[in-house]
């Protein structure tokens, strides 16, 4: 699972320039969820990085049409 997060962290401090800070915090909730998903049974490295990734980018709203600047025009 660590090496999830790490491949986690170094992906999305590339995505975002944030503050240490923000990647601290950022860290402690991508580790909160991917134990959730290792204690229901998740293993593979790949698909946990994946599920992380995935989880960071809801959080921050990256994954929102809206506010990166789709309309839909």
């Amino acid at each position: 699972m660590e090496a999830a997060i790490d491949r986690i962290m170094q992906t999305y401090d590339l995505l975002l320039n944030c503050s240490a800070a923000a990647s601290d915090e950022a860290r402690a909730k991508v580790t909160a969820y991917l134990t959730t998903l290792v204690e229901a049974g998740e293993k593979d490295p790949h698909r946990l990085t994946v599920c992380g990734l995935t989880y960071l980018r809801q959080l921050d709203g990256s994954n929102d049409p809206v506010k990166a600047g789709y309309t839909g025009l």
